[in-house]
């Protein structure tokens, strides 16, 4: 990608564009629950607790009648199962109680649920529900910093000042591409500059690698 188009829309969509990721679910408990399971974990790892916690519990209605204990050899490959055992019950039981066994279609309400946070919220609403939200995570918040389009030292932040910058039909798609793109180019550690196509929009790679490094 040349210097020409360095905005951080043109950047995004080359992203998007070249790290393109799926969603397993779209249906919004499954998408809700997929997403608590995934915290701290890898992909892989993710796919297989989901997949084998919903060919027993498909619905908030199953599984809010479970027992943590119920869940865990379901659920262990996603690690810290015992607390997102409890987590993904109390989730269902919160969507039986107080939403009529639906799962909410706004910001305000998924966040009122345990465990769900602005990202979770926003994974839910743009997936299942269409909506134009934008989902950062630790990798959302490390790359839009390193590029130099934000300098800000919470996620909630960055949400907040790319929503700014970013066309709205860009917030959905960024985030999975981003999580894509910093596995395999931008990692935290050793990022491979060298061939990273968007070297010449990024700040890290003009200020602190070609310094560092001398390339």
């Amino acid at each position: 990608m040349s210097k020409s188009d360095c905005s951080p829309a043109a950047v995004s969509e080359w992203i998007v564009e070249n790290f393109p990721r799926g969603r397993d679910y779209e249906e919004p408990f499954k998408v809700l629950v997929s997403t608590i399971l995934s915290q701290r974990t890898r992909d892989e790892n993710t796919e297989e607790a989901s997949r084998r916690l919903f060919s027993v519990y498909p619905d908030p209605q199953s599984l809010m009648k479970a027992e943590p204990e119920d869940l865990y050899e379901l659920i262990k490959a996603s690690g810290m199962y015992r607390q997102k055992a409890a987590r993904i019950i109390n989730c269902a039981k919160i969507i039986m109680d107080s939403f009529g066994g639906s799962v909410p279609d706004t910001l305000e309400g998924l966040v009122t649920i345990p465990g769900v946070g602005r990202k979770t919220a926003n994974i839910v609403l743009n997936v299942s529900f269409g909506r134009d939200a934008l989902a950062v995570d630790t990798h959302v918040h490390r790359i839009a910093n390193r590029l130099g389009w934000v300098k800000t030292k919470k996620p909630d932040d960055t949400e907040f000042a790319l929503m700014k910058i970013l066309p709205p039909k860009i917030w959905g798609p960024v985030n999975g591409s981003m999580v894509e793109f910093g596995r395999e180019i931008c990692r935290p550690i050793g990022p491979k500059c060298e061939t990273c196509g968007i070297r010449e929009c990024c700040e890290f790679f003009s200020q602190v690698f070609v310094q560092t490094t001398g390339k």
